[in-house]
């Protein structure tokens, strides 16, 4: 009898986890560089920061509306006019806070902007603290156990908004500093009696100090601030490589049909080497003659005559529900069906054949079609049935591809046109298939049989072809 023994661990067991703590750690760690970014990610950050500024700013207004709130409630405790400046404090901060909200509103606030704001934060909240001390006529560590302490944490959570990490660590140093001159403050202004004790007890039932509790405060800033600037900066990265994927996306889909650059983006890894099987209808479409043509031009007037091309055919292809799979120089490759309009694929490439075809019997009202040679003549070869739909590719260089008899079917026909001095030539099956499928359009057919390189036997064809109104009839 056999012993079991255990399987042999993996040798890349565990990675994964270590691969994504290291992409944490990286995030977090790792400070994005904007400048090395497209200018469009530049500028889309850009307005996500200012926007973060203008709600800063309003929780700024909240927070020191809050504040005027409280002290108007709270019972006065003497009428010198002398030592009653808190509403001065809070009045001055009030308009500086409402001035600011106004200039953020209207133009984007510099940096320095920003750092004057959090000293001014500070400046207000400590000068406020020590304000009340003297109006309450209490000692100086009344100071110290005042919980409008809590607000600094306020102050340093709000720079968060702006995602960029140097707010926040601006806004701790200067909380610790501006707390350190606090506690400077109160245990120098009465040098013979600075109340200073080593109980914990007294120190929370009188208005003794406490230099550790003290010294746990600043920790606690200290923590605060680092925390948040970490995360910060974590989702600054996380932000700069969302939109750098979004424009990336969006480039991306000026290259595909809406469908398939979405499929493709969404089924990421998950989707490789799976395929679904759907018939379909396959739509190649060529240019005669377009090896010479280009020869004969040079690289620019090329281009041109592409672009007007595929700027003139595609929004035709996309209007009958095709989905453009490929560009192939000048040849495109259109499938019907794969992903919408299952039920009238064959009906909307006839459909999408006949406008094409007289799109181009249409010279004089398109001229972008017109070359110093002549007009651009076209092929185009049109079968049905079971494809195979999905991604191929490998790591980042991702397409989404159909394969099946139908293409190459296709594509034989669509060289066959030369050979019968048609543009378009689609089997049989799929002429019927269209016909069932409700399609009564315009064209013309002439059934004939050919022998087609590659495939066995005879095949059944249809050449279509079109009248164009201005009186010449367009030979399909």
């Amino acid at each position: 009898m056999t012993a079991w023994r255990p399987a042999p661990a993996s040798p890349h067991q565990g990675k994964p986890r270590w691969a994504t703590l290291r992409a944490i750690a990286s995030t977090l760690l790792k400070s994005a560089d904007l400048k090395s970014l497209p200018v469009q990610v530049q500028e889309k950050i850009r307005q996500r920061e200012w926007f973060n500024e203008i709600v800063l700013r309003s929780i700024q207004l909240t927070v020191i509306s809050i504040f005027i709130a409280i002290y108007t409630i709270s019972p006065k405790t003497t009428s010198d006019d002398f030592l009653v400046f808190t509403p001065y404090f809070l009045g001055g901060y009030f308009l500086v806070s409402l001035i600011g909200l106004t200039w953020a509103l209207f133009k984007e606030p510099k940096d320095w902007t920003s750092y004057i704001s959090i000293v001014f934060d500070f400046a207000f909240l400590y000068g406020l603290m020590i304000g009340f001390h003297i109006q309450y006529e209490q000692p100086a560590s009344f100071i110290l156990k005042a919980p409008a302490l809590l607000y600094v944490f306020i102050f340093i959570g709000i720079r968060s908004l702006r995602l960029n990490p140097k707010f926040v660590i601006l806004s701790g140093i200067v909380a610790i500093a501006g707390w350190a001159c606090v506690i400077v403050y109160v245990t120098q202004v009465d040098p013979g009696d600075n109340m200073l004790t080593r109980s914990y007890v007294q120190y929370l039932t009188s208005n003794s100090i406490l230099i550790g509790a003290e010294v746990d405060k600043i920790i606690s800033i200290v923590f605060v601030t680092a925390i948040l600037a970490l995360a910060v900066n974590g989702a600054r990265n996380l932000l700069v490589t969302a939109v750098s994927e979004g424009a990336a996306a969006a480039s991306f889909a000026r290259f595909f049909d809406t469908s398939v650059s979405d499929n493709i983006r969404t089924v990421g890894d998950r989707g490789l080497h799976h395929a679904e099987k759907r018939l379909a209808t396959v739509l190649m479409l060529d240019i005669r003659g377009f090896s010479a043509l280009a020869a004969a031009m040079d690289g620019d007037a090329v281009l041109q005559i592409l672009t007007a091309y595929r700027g003139s055919v595609v929004p035709v292809i996309e209007k009958h529900n095709g989905i453009v799979d490929k560009f192939m120089g000048d040849g495109i490759m259109t499938v019907f069906g794969v992903a919408k309009s299952r039920d009238r694929h064959a009906a909307d490439s006839i459909r999408a054949a006949e406008a094409i075809l007289l799109l181009f019997a249409d010279t004089a009202s398109n001229n972008a079609l017109v070359t110093p040679q002549g007009p651009l003549e076209i092929g185009i070869g049109i079968a049905s049935g079971v494809v195979n739909w999905g991604v191929v590719g490998v790591g980042d260089r991702l397409e989404m591809t159909v394969i099946g008899p139908a293409v190459n079917l296709a594509a034989k026909l669509e060289k066959h046109n030369k050979v019968v001095a048609s543009s378009c030539v689609v089997d049989e099956e799929t002429w019927k298939l269209a016909l069932s499928q409700g399609y009564r359009g315009g064209v013309t057919p002439r059934l004939s049989k050919a022998a087609i390189p590659g495939i066995d036997g005879p095949v059944a064809l249809v050449s279509l072809s079109v009248e164009f109104s201005g009186g010449s009839s367009f030979e399909a």
